[in-house]
């Protein structure tokens, strides 16, 4: 398609040759857990970055990574797609307006039961990023969305482990869900609940505000409307419902015949290009390095809470770069991989190896057949 349409394309097989190349900016692509050493090195090169999903590995990545963008003075801009889902990104836009006045409470989910095609998505490798990660790391689908349209900051998160007991009672350490509450600086609470619960395997997003005007929710079931609004009239206990399927506010600017995730992936790449521009609407919309870590060490930060007996942590103001000089050390991580890490747990429950190492072998077999993980084996 790109030589067709008069593009020339060049590939590397080294990532110094890469940055050297002729181009202003990069979208990091690559495992979840590796984002931020490859954007840090993109900003010191002098290239613009567009992150997917995790923001970084430690909280220590998260405070290099800002002092990165700081330094640099380029533009970091974060790829949490659901944050522009038809739902949600119209409830941003409305919350944003003030038409349901503070938000005291919200609720976002993202249930993705993958048991089925975890061969798939892990290639049967047991040192592949989603197999040494605990679901809350993996929050900003969940808590992103809600962090953005509340516009406050967390300063506390408390983090629980949910199994996945299978059918047979048996918890594969690879397998569960997570659920954090997390406390803004407005005194408001989030609860983010993010992972594999049993589901269908279409991914289950749904997103509630109460604030002191009125509600904004979600349709939980595909013959709901998308977009349920109640506002409060002049008597307590007294408003109007809106029920509806939102038209987009911000149309893209190309035709595509199928846009992914509720037309949701064209606009953290247009949104980074029109704030390299200097143009409103990325100005307005796009996702900065700081809201990016926020909601990435909130994650981390839960992880700590679980293994701690769910107590609240302190959510560092990385923002603050004294206080982020207090994070610089900080390399907690369930990754072995990570360069300088403190391993972790990955689960508060005690870890059964040999269990684990089966199905880790299970799996594997599973890939190499090019077969789906329809059964529990145990």
């Amino acid at each position: 398609n790109a030589e067709k349409n008069g593009i020339k394309l060049s590939c590397y097989n080294n990532f110094e040759d890469f940055l050297k190349a002729d181009m202003d900016a990069v979208i990091l692509a690559n495992y979840a857990h590796q984002h931020a050493p490859f954007a840090i090195r993109c900003l010191k090169a002098g290239k613009h970055v567009l992150s997917e999903v995790l923001p970084c590995a430690t909280i220590a990545e998260g405070a290099a990574l800002i002092d990165a963008v700081e330094e640099s003075r380029l533009i970091y801009a974060y790829a949490e797609n659901y944050c522009y889902m038809q739902h949600h990104f119209e409830m941003w836009r409305r919350i944003k307006s003030g038409e349901i006045g503070e938000i005291s409470y919200a609720e976002g989910e993202y249930i993705h039961d993958c048991t089925s095609i975890w061969p798939r998505i892990t290639y049967g490798d047991p040192m592949h990023w989603r197999n040494n990660m605990h679901t809350n790391f993996y929050c900003t689908h969940s808590l992103g969305p809600m962090l953005m349209a509340i516009d406050k900051r967390p300063v506390s998160v408390s983090g629980f482990d949910l199994p996945d007991y299978c059918r047979n009672g048996k918890v594969p350490e690879t397998l569960g869900a997570g659920l954090m509450l997390v406390k803004l600086e407005n005194g408001a609470v989030c609860r983010a609940l993010h992972g594999g619960l049993r589901r269908a395997e279409q991914p289950n997003d749904n997103y509630i505000y109460y604030g002191d005007l009125g509600t904004m929710e979600t349709g939980r079931f595909s013959d709901a409307p998308v977009v349920n609004v109640y506002k409060e009239g002049e008597k307590y206990c007294h408003g109007e419902w809106e029920r509806y399927n939102p038209k987009q506010f911000i149309k893209p600017k190309a035709e595509y015949k199928n846009p992914g995730h509720m037309g949701s992936d064209y606009y953290p790449t247009n949104f980074f290009i029109e704030k390299i521009l200097g143009q409103k609407d990325g100005i307005e919309w796009s996702i900065d390095v700081y809201k990016a870590v926020e909601m990435g060490i909130c994650g981390i930060l839960a992880h700590r809470s679980v293994l701690n007996g769910n107590i609240p942590m302190k959510v560092p103001n990385l923002r603050n770069k004294s206080e982020r000089n207090l994070y610089r050390n900080d390399c907690e991580t369930t990754f072995p991989d990570i360069e300088n890490g403190k391993l972790v747990s990955r689960r508060e429950l005690p870890p059964a190896r040999e269990r684990d190492e089966q199905f880790q072998k299970y799996i594997a077999g599973l890939w190499n057949e090019h077969a789906e993980f329809e059964k529990y084996p145990y």
